[in-house]
């Protein structure tokens, strides 16, 4: 089995309103299945504050009203990519606390990384649903989780 390492960066947001927190459920990678924050990787000279924006809309169709850096968080996974193929990911978050203009959030998957999102009660969801950077970041904001 080979093992391929590799470390990824990305801007994530945590948008709660009335106990409920936007999440999308991951189509592919290691989180594959899981609920994680709307985010993603930063481009090639895109500031981690551009990421946070152009992801939150093109996975959520969320349009950003405020924003405030909430942690720089960091997991290590490893997953099997294919048969022969894993990733050992070191995973870095820059995670932002968002207040979004109203919206409806985009349901439909983005033909990417996004099944499509939507809101969840946090008292109904469980660590093994979350990816670690929902899990992380909602624990962190005081949040009992099953």
């Amino acid at each position: 089995m080979e093992t391929k390492v590799k470390t990824h960066i990305g801007s994530y947001g945590i948008i709660i309103k009335n106990n409920k927190i936007a999440l999308i459920k991951k189509a592919r990678g290691g989180y594959k299945g899981k609920l994680d924050l709307p985010g993603g990787g930063i481009e090639h000279t895109e500031l981690p504050t551009d990421t946070l924006k152009r992801e939150l809309l093109e996975e959520a169709n969320v349009c950003i009203n405020s924003y405030s850096l909430f942690r720089v968080h960091a997991v290590n996974i490893t997953w099997q990519i294919n048969d022969t193929l894993e990733e050992d990911l070191h995973h870095i978050g820059i995670l932002y606390l968002v207040d979004t203009l109203e919206s409806v959030l985009k349901s439909d998957a983005d033909g990417l990384d996004s099944e499509g999102a939507s809101w969840y009660k946090i008292s109904d969801l469980r660590k093994e649903d979350l990816s670690p950077f929902a899990y992380y970041s909602l624990v962190e904001l005081g949040y009992k989780i099953k």
